[in-house]
């Protein structure tokens, strides 16, 4: 498999495992009436501030391998420096992190070799949350196309490549065009495993039913003719046949063949399933009954804007709904969302967006709730300063109704990026809190969410849970020293096959853990890092 290499890769890909595990802190709760709640609201939903990098890491221990769809609209990199978000990706907050991760090479680089840089591990943390039977839909146009199949074969696999969707993003040509009007985007689809994965039948279309009647009252429903000659390669003679009429058609047209044998014809005929026309002599087709085809089409390729609109459409939606804000200048049409949803998500889907813009994501994903009573949940990110002014608004007024439009219903929470969990120095960081170190330290073990704290009589304030037949403690104190000892596995109340204690310091022999199935592990030395 051909292979992309571009300065500062050596670099990168394997940054996703070196960027920093900064937990999450709720600020506040958006609920369907408008009003905010310091409480968490439940609800599966959220939309997180800060760099998609580190909150990508931070969903891990909750959600690796559970996301059934993501979709992603990162920076096109067409050189554009008035955008929102700066396309050709100089950044500060990007060039920042070139700088600290690539080292002095990355100022050097090209901006396509900038862009790889930032991609590269985003893609890789979003392989991980992607679930097995999951799907990932990655709007792009020419510039960075072909740059972009090769790093998502390199990571998702050439083989779980599924297509790349054309979408016509333009109901009018660009005549101001330096060559040609580019009228389309492309979507690239990965599935986790393309082999398996199958997208959902999209909903046939009235044109598409209309050609289904029932011409001569069959009882068994409406219908439409089907050609019963084909090509050669479809080939079962060229015999002469005789119409219920009495006409007798010596073959197919010239260059085609019957698509059936002379006795299959017959059968056929017998069953009533050949329509002759209304006068009985007319060339043999097939009746096609509509209960006998698939009730859904299956996907194309190509989308047109009168099906899931186009950027004009985008931008006048999102103007409606955040009228009294700074425009967002590029937002995609809800409908097309719609469409994706629609193909790769059922009714509890996890839907993520790590590069959520104005939040259209989400907008879709209530609106379909709305539609069909499901219960997806969508996750956005977003890194820049207009995540909760414009992206977390915009997803308030949906619930809420806006310009005459019904609100969707829905609750969602807004975090930001909290402190990491270890010092750069190694050592974990107080600061992070007792709460979020036993997560971090239960997931890195176990890769599972640690379960709500058992009842204080149920073992020590040390015990993390029972996982695999293996009771996980955590024997932490953050002013003081602690240490694994017969005292301390006095205080132990869970039975388990295998015992994995962390402490500061152990005093029990090699031989007693061995003896009692525990192992010990040192804080901070044992900790992994993902």
């Amino acid at each position: 498999m051909p292979t992309l290499h571009w300065i500062g890769k050596d670099k990168v890909i394997n940054h996703h495992q070196d960027v920093p595990f900064r937990l999450l802190d709720h600020q506040y709760g958006a609920l369907p009436d408008g009003t905010q709640t310091t409480e968490p609201t439940g609800s599966g939903n959220q939309i997180i501030h800060g760099d998609n990098l580190e909150a990508l890491k931070a969903l891990l221990p909750q959600y690796e391998g559970r996301v059934k769809c993501i979709y992603i609209d990162p920076p096109y990199n067409t050189g554009n420096e008035g955008w929102v978000y700066n396309d050709n990706v100089n950044d500060p907050k990007i060039k920042k992190w070139l700088s600290q991760v690539v080292g002095k090479e990355g100022e050097d680089l090209s901006r396509h070799d900038k862009w790889l840089c930032m991609m590269y591990p985003r893609l890789k943390l979003l392989h991980k949350l992607l679930a097995e039977d999951g799907s990932i839909w990655i709007s792009i146009d020419d510039n960075e196309y072909p740059n972009l199949k090769l790093i998502c074969d390199e990571i998702f696999g050439s083989a779980n490549f599924v297509t790349n969707v054309i979408w016509q993003k333009n109901y009018s040509p660009k005549n101001s065009a330096k060559h040609f009007s580019v009228d389309h985007d492309s979507i690239l689809v990965y599935a986790k495993h393309g082999e398996t994965w199958r997208p959902n039948l999209m909903a046939r279309s009235e044109e598409q039913d209309k050609i289904y009647k029932n011409r001569d009252n069959d009882p068994r429903g409406i219908w439409r003719p089907d050609n019963m000659s084909a090509r050669n390669f479809y080939s079962k003679g060229t015999f002469a046949i005789q119409c219920p009429g009495g006409r007798i058609i010596d073959g197919p047209p010239s260059g085609r063949y019957w698509v059936y044998s002379e006795d299959k014809f017959k059968a056929l005929d017998a069953d009533n399933r050949i329509w002759w026309g209304k006068d009985g002599n007319g060339v043999p087709s097939l009746k096609r009954f509509k209960e006998d085809v698939k009730q859904g089409v299956v996907p194309q390729t190509l989308w047109f804007y009168s099906e899931v609109g186009h950027t004009q459409d985008a931008k006048k939606e999102t103007n409606k709904i955040l009228f009294d804000i700074e425009t967002f200048p590029t937002p995609k049409p809800t409908k097309l969302l719609d469409r994706i949803l629609n193909i790769a998500t059922d009714k509890e889907a996890i839907i993520l967006d790590s590069f959520a813009g104005s939040g259209t994501t989400a907008h879709a994903v209530l609106k379909l709730n709305q539609q069909d009573g499901g219960n997806r949940k969508f996750i956005l990110t977003e890194m820049e300063d207009y995540a909760e002014h414009i992206t977390a608004e915009r997803v308030k007024r949906v619930m809420q109704g806006y310009g005459g439009q019904p609100g969707t219903g829905g609750s969602f929470d807004y975090l930001t990026l909290g402190e990491p969990v270890f010092t750069d120095s190694g050592e974990l960081n107080e600061q992070a809190g007792l709460t979020g170190l036993r997560q971090y330290l239960y997931y890195a073990e176990t890769k599972q969410v640690l379960p709500p704290p058992a009842p204080a009589e149920a073992d020590n304030a040390a015990f993390l849970a029972r996982h695999d037949d293996t009771a996980y403690y955590f024997h932490y104190e953050p002013d003081a020293v602690t240490t694994l000892n017969h005292d301390f596995l006095a205080t132990m109340r869970t039975r388990a096959g295998q015992y994995i204690i962390y402490a500061d310091n152990c005093l029990l022999t090699s031989d007693f853990l061995t003896q009692h199935g525990i192992i010990f592990k040192k804080i901070p030395r044992d900790i992994s890092r993902f």
